[in-house]
């Protein structure tokens, strides 16, 4: 009874977290809707809507791993489930842009703290033989959360009115929640020392500064970048002195900790800009439609999502550098494959975009099982929290190099130049991705 109780706790855990992938996507196409109800241009929706709920999602994501540590991962999951009800609520009733902007703050701050809730969870309430298994549902379940956005987000808005996309969290946190309830919550002791206030502050405001730097041009880019990195050597000696920080230096002493999260980082970072940058190209040179485009793109999709799954089992298995290593391989052969390929139909991207997703799918679960593995279970909502941040930073890196390498005005040679170019890039992140690879681990000689 006991191990079904924390069965159906986890389960409730992955349903609420994939709200967090699926709202950031999902909203995409609720734009358009949005905009002309609340009376304000497209490009200002979007930067109201989607950018900062990104940055909050991103910024907060340490803290939330943290107060994790201190509070218990299920108050905290409860907790952050409440901001996820109530940013959801507020959305669904919000007359203007301003308090639906509040509204999605509200839901990335839940968010970030559902995320790295459940990560410690799975690390915490399983033996170290089933967490390859467990984090490769995960990583199918945010996966797919992610990829069947757009879809369900449009399947919303053209029957319910874009209101419904907010609305339709509830119900799924209601079912999360009658789950959760079933679980085995243990405890967790009130701590001495205060929460790290001046060091979450800091690290949120510098990890913001950076994402918006990344989303923006010119001047503001460098001014809000050289912001972020102004603050990297306060942000240290505030949790240097700190007598409960929200980030532990010493965590990044444990190798695979260090390579695991890298690993989720870098592959991030080449889903993400191919998941724009495949599109793009492929609309500019053969004159697709949104619909067409997507039916390439799930190629990659469904084989990252269907591989995941099994490569969970294999970790456990076969420990976490074997699958790694093989994952980072086959991305790399999906990368050349893209490169060295003629690209005279779109279908000519299917076999390697199918090979990038099985790549991702071998290797994501790998690195998450290795790099909570030596993490003591006091600290797993804190390296839960940087793992999230890394995850969530690749993928804003990859699409900020595509804006920047990619100019759609050009001739189709100068097009094809460019994605060469981009690929190539990818192709290197791809290699130190595989060096990182090499030292996640072997498999555990024993359950912990």
């Amino acid at each position: 009874m006991a191990e079904a109780g924390t069965t159906r706790g986890l389960v409730a855990a992955c349903l609420a977290a994939s709200l967090m992938p699926l709202n950031s996507t999902m909203i995409a196409v609720a734009v358009p809707a949005i905009s002309r109800d609340v009376h304000h241009d497209p490009g200002a929706v979007t930067q109201a809507l989607v950018a900062t709920y990104l940055v909050a999602a991103i910024a907060l994501q340490s803290p939330g791993g943290k107060m994790g540590d201190r509070i218990g991962q299920w108050r905290a999951f409860a907790f952050g489930q409440g901001l996820l009800a109530a940013g959801a609520a507020a959305g669904f009733l919000a007359p203007t842009l301003w308090l639906l902007t509040v509204s999605r703050v509200v839901m990335a701050a839940g968010g970030a703290i559902v995320v790295p809730a459940t990560i410690a969870l799975l690390r915490s309430e399983l033996p170290e033989a089933k967490r390859g298994r467990a984090f490769g549902i995960f990583g199918s379940v945010m996966s797919l959360a992610a990829g069947i956005g757009p879809l369900v987000g449009g399947e919303l808005v053209r029957l319910f009115g874009w209101e419904s996309i907010f609305l339709a969290n509830i119900p799924v946190l209601l079912v999360s929640a009658a789950l959760a309830l079933t679980a085995r919550h243990v405890r967790t002791p009130k701590l001495p020392t205060r929460f790290d206030w001046l060091g979450s502050l800091l690290l949120a405001t510098l990890l913001a500064c950076v994402v918006a730097g990344a989303e923006v041009t010119g001047s503001a880019a460098w001014m809000l970048v050289g912001a972020g990195v102004a603050l990297v050597a306060p942000f240290v000696l505030v949790e240097r002195r700190a007598a409960d920080p929200v980030i532990r230096f010493r965590l990044f002493s444990d190798v695979r900790f260090t390579a695991g999260t890298l690993v989720v980082a870098l592959l991030n970072l080449v889903m993400y800009a191919l998941l724009f940058e495949i599109p793009l190209v492929l609309e500019k040179l053969f004159d697709l439609d949104a619909g067409e485009t997507g039916r390439v793109i799930v190629f990659m999709m469904l084989a990252m999502v269907v591989t995941s799954t099994v490569a969970g089992r294999l970790t456990d298995r076969l420990g976490p550098r074997p699958l790694g290593l093989a994952g980072g391989l086959v991305c790399f052969a999906g990368i050349v494959a893209l490169t060295v390929g003629p690209l005279d139909a779109p279908s000519d991207v299917r076999l390697p975009l199918a090979l990038l997703g099985i790549g991702i799918g071998l290797a994501n679960p790998a690195a998450q099982t290795a790099s909570m593995a030596g993490i003591a279970r006091a600290d797993s909502g804190m390296a839960a929290g940087i793992g999230s941040t890394m995850r969530y930073l690749g993928g804003i890196i990859g699409v900020a190099t595509l804006g920047r390498g990619l100019d759609l005005s050009g001739s189709r040679a100068e097009i094809l130049g460019q994605h060469h170019v981009l690929l190539m890039i990818f192709g290197g992140v791809l290699m130190i991705a595989i060096g990182c690879a090499a030292l996640l681990g072997p498999r555990a000689a024993a359950n912990r």
